[in-house]
Parts: structure tokens; C-alpha cells; sequence
């Protein structure tokens, strides 16, 4: 179990979400640094990819008051229950092409508050998250993925922050693709962002975290 004091900064402020983290260390500093949640990520292409043994060990290591976060891709009934069984959750985020009908659906099932990611590169791609509000808890904006990528996400690509500089949704939404310790704080303060998700940004290699650069990611975000 983690003994670190958490702090998850001001009131009111910006909260951040590391997410792929695949070590009871990487836990350790994403509470440490005071992240709001972890994101664990069940999608064997992805070099975060856990076993759903690593994830509850990791899970259950997680303090309370950080908030752990499922990452799925396209998902079947029956891998949620097989996650949700053993693994304990504060949320399913749903990254794959699932539609608001099947947001829905995943919602009422598992009983668990879902975010749905939208992908964007354009500012046609917005018109979906109206779709999604309807029926997911929260939404991600992230960065679309290129055509033929093989992850949905976690590619380090970052989209047109000016795309969504000024809008409001009804849900509660974050930012992801392409952050950085280096740029959060601009993409703070164009988009308006309260919530910020980070993988690859805080990473020396694919799925490898760097504790100082999880410090830094959070403390650029509330800054």
C-alpha cells in the first residue's frame, strides 16, 4: 500500500490524470505529485498494457482519494466483467469506437461512471462530443489518431488547442494528446481545460514513467 502524503492541489484548481502506469513506483508518484486519478490501460497492443493481476495489485496500492481509471478499447461484455470483478475502479474509460448507445449500455451494466474519448483533428470532429454527453459522465478531447496507428491514443500527438479555446460543455470534460511538462500549462490557459490527462509525456520510453516528469507534468497543470 502507498504512505505518501497526497495533495492534490488548490481548490478548485486543475486535476491531472496519469495514465498507463504499470508499477506500484509509478503509483507512488503519481499520488505523491498529486494527480487526481491513474489511468490503467487493458489494451494488449499498448506497451502499458496490464494483466488484470498487475492492475488490481495496482489498484489496491492506490491511495484513497485517487481515482483509478480503466482504459478500454472496443471492450466486450465479457472483458468488463472480467476487469471489473477483480480489479476495484472508480470509472471505465471507454477509447475505442464505441457509440453512445453502447456508452450507455456499458454504463448501466457495470454501474460505474464512464468516459467516453472523442478524437479531434478538425473542428468537425466536435459535433460527436453532443452525442456523447448524453449518455458518458465525462468526456476526453483527445488528439485523433493518425489513420492506420496502431494505439488510439498515447501517440504523443497533440491537436489544435484553438479548436476548442472559449467552449463549454455540459459534462465534465479533460484534455489529452500530446501534453507535456513542457506545454500544459499553455494548453491550460488557451483551452480552458480544468481536468488534463497525460501518458507518453511523462514517459523516458513507451510505458516507462519518470516520476520527476509526473512532478512537473502536475505541478506545470495547477501552476
Amino acid at each position: 500500500m502507498v504512505t505518501v502524503a497526497v495533495n492534490r492541489g488548490r481548490p478548485g484548481g486543475v486535476r491531472c490524470k496519469i495514465c498507463g502506469l504499470k508499477t506500484p513506483a509509478d503509483v507512488e508518484a503519481a499520488a505523491a505529485a498529486g494527480a487526481g486519478y491513474i489511468g490503467l490501460v487493458f489494451f494488449p497492443r499498448s506497451p502499458r498494457h496490464l494483466e488484470i493481476a498487475q492492475a488490481r495489485d495496482l489498484a489496491l496500492a492506490a491511495p484513497v482519494g485517487l481515482a483509478k481509471v480503466a482504459l478500454v478499447v472496443d471492450a466486450d461484455d465479457a472483458a468488463l466483467e472480467a476487469i471489473t470483478d477483480a480489479v476495484p475502479l472508480d470509472m471505465l474509460q471507454l477509447h475505442g469506437r464505441e457509440s453512445p448507445a453502447r456508452v450507455a449500455a456499458v454504463k448501466a451494466r457495470f454501474g460505474l461512471p464512464v468516459m467516453k474519448a472523442v478524437g479531434v483533428a478538425e473542428a468537425a470532429d466536435l459535433a460527436a462530443i453532443a452525442d456523447y454527453e448524453a449518455v458518458a459522465d465525462q468526456i476526453l478531447i483527445d488528439a485523433k489518431a493518425p489513420k492506420g496507428a496502431a494505439l488510439p491514443g498515447g501517440n504523443g500527438l497533440a491537436f489544435d488547442w484553438r479548436l476548442i479555446a472559449g467552449r463549454v460543455w455540459q459534462r465534465p470534460w479533460m484534455l489529452a494528446g500530446g501534453l507535456t511538462p513542457e506545454n500544459v500549462r499553455d494548453a491550460v490557459r488557451l483551452t480552458g481545460a480544468r481536468q488534463v490527462d497525460v501518458s507518453s509525456g511523462v514517459e523516458s520510453a513507451p510505458g516507462v514513467k519518470e516520476a520527476t516528469r509526473i512532478a512537473a507534468f502536475v505541478a506545470a497543470a495547477q501552476g
